[in-house]
């Protein structure tokens, strides 16, 4: 191993306690021990009994808590669940040491299997977008509807402001960049996470600053946190390398679950152009496009995300039973709050959702 590479670390069972991750108001948290993982889970008490089951997978460095907007949104027409991955918010490391897209995607169906609530509506973020593809591809029973915010799928040309987080991949340089960033405090990294994710920065509220703030500084004390980074980034990458049916876009073409797909005009990690593949792509899909948006949507517009998940539900459950539809189906979203549609083409405005929680991931 390179001097410069974070060695493994090993499981929860000799790992420090550090503070509690923050529950917020209506959440709730528990732990669910699996072979060989544990995975903490956030989830929000349903408005009624009887609502359908949804799970939220979170990216690169995030948590559940980057679903806590919309899950609140959604309260009302879903009974919702969002993981922490392994390594990730307060989940600890794999027993394994595995934190590839194949091994977070087996943390998922695990889960699933094991709470019985599939099929469920999963939502995905970035490379939480990645395993949520895999799961549905693999796991057609536990997946009703599939909603992908900047999903992570392999792209040809990177955009440039996104060849940062991909060098983390490569061994060394996450201890580099350790060194190098040591004398950082928590407020400028978070500042640095918001400008590199939001699509305007300015949207993101004092208090959720603070609590972004009071995050980092809790997942800097973890002595595994970059070590889950680093290897999350190169299963990432190596995902965006495999071919044949294992391969990303392969495994989106396979998908059969009807799927939402939300993309960010301003997104820095994933490019704006992916939408219309990603569209061609998976086989029933319908597509949001948000101008202003970055790369966490769901945090930037939960209400926008929101309803458009609710008309996209609305639309399957008068459609042979089904969410979704077969149309192929496109959302252009701007800024005045109105709608209009025509052509099978759908067009919509956004509402002036504001921005919380900032503690992000890619």
């Amino acid at each position: 191993m390179s001097s410069t590479e974070l060695p493994f670390v090993p499981p929860a069972t000799v790992l420090p306690k550090v503070a509690p991750v923050r529950v917020g108001e209506g959440e709730r948290m528990r732990s669910v021990g699996l072979p060989g993982i544990t995975l903490a889970v956030r989830s929000r008490p349903p408005a009624r009994e009887g609502l359908p089951p949804a799970l939220y997978v979170h990216g690169l460095g995030g948590s559940s808590q980057n679903w806590s907007a919309l899950m609140e949104q959604l309260e009302g027409d879903v009974d919702g669940e969002a993981v922490d991955l392994p390594g990730f918010g307060d989940s600890p490391p794999p027993d394994d040491g595995n934190y590839s897209i194949t091994a977070h995607a087996r943390a998922v169906i695990r889960f699933l299997d094991a709470s019985g609530r599939g099929p469920v509506h999963l939502f995905g973020n970035s490379l939480g977008g990645a395993v949520s593809t895999r799961v549905a591809a693999v796991r057609p029973d536990l997946v009703r509807t599939l909603t992908l915010v900047s999903p992570a799928l392999p792209e040809i040309r990177v955009q440039r402001t996104a060849v940062p987080t991909g060098l983390l991949a490569v061994p060394g340089v996450a201890g580099l960049f350790t060194r190098y960033s040591r004398d950082w405090t928590a407020e400028q990294r978070v500042r640095g996470v918001t400008a590199l994710c939001y699509g305007d920065p300015g949207r993101v509220t004092p208090e959720g600053f603070r609590y972004a703030v009071e995050e980092m500084e809790r997942r800097l004390q973890l002595p595994y946190f970059w070590d889950a980074m680093t290897r999350s980034a190169r299963g990432l990458v190596n995902a965006y390398t495999l071919g044949g049916q294992h391969a990303l876009w392969r495994q989106a073409e396979r998908v059969l679950a009807p799927t939402l797909l939300v993309y960010g005009g301003r997104d820095q990690l994933v490019g704006f152009r992916m939408a219309q593949k990603a569209a061609r792509t998976f086989r029933d899909s319908r597509l949001l496009t948000l101008p202003e948006a970055g790369h966490v949507a769901m945090m930037e517009y939960p209400e926008t995300v929101a309803g458009a998940f609710r008309e996209f539900a609305v639309d399957g459950a008068t459609s042979d039973g089904s969410v979704g539809g077969s149309d192929k189906r496109d959302g252009s979203v701007g800024a005045s709050g109105e709608g209009a549609s025509g052509d099978r083409r759908d067009s919509a405005t956004a509402s002036g959702d504001g921005a919380d929680a900032t503690t992000v991931g890619s």
